[in-house]
């Protein structure tokens, strides 16, 4: 019994010992608290120091930043700069630390890179504008190709070359190169259309640029060609041009209904969509241009977006459709068109609030009085119930007004046609499958 006893307590001891002579794991091992982040808690990895003289983790100071806070983390005094420097002593101290805890599985942090900082991008503009202004197509190459690495290395370069009026840089270049030969510079043109595509939305200096009348010719060119890449990229810049500068393309028109007709991708057909809504709908010469886009057959080609269009595309071909039913010529040729009605009907409460607004204006622009096969059409497919949904759903004035007026016209006629649900047509077979 004595002997059982003195083995338990033998062995205990043996076990405490063992324990105790184990080396500690990383897990166990105490980081010096200055080695540690005040807002992360964690391991600085590149300790910066603000003008407070507190250092954080460049990282978690560049997220607290971010988040829209302009003051110190600890001392919470107002930063009058966000600048960083870097605080190597700090650094270094911590890869030491790391270092003579190695055997203890603590590995050592890499020493970081140097951050882009402001002044790099603005060296890069400066090359880079001067090369446009001198036409020197491989000296911009190389500018552009080190600002798209930047873009591409992280989020925080990408800000960093956005914040500091890259694109109005890169305008102001396409702007030079357009002034020549478009073939002569066509590969450069194209690498800046591609930069500037991640910097959106452009600024007014940038806008006036690419709105002059070289500019836009060039962006015109590569929305029609053959350059995918370079059509969308086309497409999205042309987007950001006021009605006012894109008007006075004649080339304009025909290029957009290309893209809606051959269409590359979601993006480029809503860009398009976009373009043509503020052409249609705020340039002086508005009636003129829907008269063209109503020649090139966009009505149609907007009424198959409609049919079977996702949500997003659909809306903005609404609301085109709507826009081109505020002139003559464009409300007779919908009008005309066998899909137009129960189509706009159809797309009520389906899509969306903004898509729904649109589908009324359109039937309230088209219907009058004495059209009664066509208000007898529109009972059949539902419209007097779809309407009656939209007012007690709820809406804007102007769409609530438009309802009302619809349903006392459609309500003339409610003994002559016997109504069937919308929701059960089957429109598919008025264009052909996938």
């Amino acid at each position: 019994m004595v002997l059982s006893w003195t083995k338990r307590k033998v062995f205990r001891h043996l076990r405490k010992v063992t324990k105790e002579d184990q080396p500690p794991s990383a897990d166990d091992i105490v980081i010096p608290v200055h080695f540690c982040c005040p807002v992360s808690l964690d391991i600085m990895k590149d300790p910066v120091t603000l003008s407070t003289g507190i250092t954080y983790d460049r990282d978690s100071i560049d997220k607290w930043l971010e988040s829209g806070n302009n003051t110190c983390p600890v001392t919470k005094q107002l930063l009058t700069t966000s600048d960083m420097i870097p605080n190597h002593a700090i650094r270094k101290m911590i890869q030491d630390w790391c270092v003579d805890n190695s055997s203890h599985g603590v590995q050592r942090i890499p020493t970081p890179r140097v951050p882009l900082s402001r002044y790099d991008v603005s060296r890069e503009c400066k090359t880079l504008l001067s090369g446009s202004q001198h036409g020197d197509d491989a000296t911009c190459r190389e500018s552009l190709a080190k600002i798209k690495a930047w873009g591409k290395e992280n989020e925080r370069n990408k800000r960093c070359v956005v914040g500091n009026g890259s694109a109005d840089v890169l305008a102001r270049a396409f702007q030079n190169f357009s002034r020549d030969s478009f073939d002569k510079h066509v590969v450069v043109l194209a690498e800046i259309l591609e930069n500037l595509t991640w910097m959106l939305p452009i600024g007014e200096e940038g806008k006036g640029c690419l709105g002059s009348e070289n500019s836009l010719t060039r962006l015109v060119l590569f929305l029609g060609g053959n350059d995918l890449g370079a059509r969308q990229g086309a497409s999205l810049v042309i987007k950001e041009l006021s009605a006012e500068a894109l008007e006075k393309n004649e080339q304009l028109v025909e290029s957009l209904v290309k893209m809606i007709r051959e269409p590359i991708g979601p993006i480029a057909t809503k860009s398009c969509l976009a373009t043509i809504f503020n052409l249609v709908s705020l340039a002086q010469s508005r009636e003129l241009i829907a008269e063209r886009f109503v020649e090139l057959g966009l009505v149609s080609l907007l009424l198959d977006i409609i049919l079977d269009g996702e949500r997003g595309i659909t809306e903005k071909a609404l609301g085109v459709l709507d826009s081109i039913c505020d002139f003559q010529k464009g409300k007779d040729f919908a009008k005309s068109n066998a899909l137009m009605v129960p189509l706009a009907i159809k797309k009520i409460l389906r899509v969306s609030e903004l898509a729904s607004s649109f589908a009324v204006s359109i039937l309230w622009k088209v219907w009058d009085k004495s059209d009664e096969g066509a208000l007898i059409e529109a009972l059949q497919v539902g419209a007097f119930q779809k309407l009656l949904v939209v007012l007690q759903v709820g809406c804007d004035d102007s769409t609530k007004e438009k309802a009302t007026e619809l349903l006392k016209l459609l309500n003339a006629y409610r003994g002559k046609a016997q109504c069937v649900d919308s929701s059960s047509l089957e429109l598919n077979y008025l264009k052909k499958s996938f």
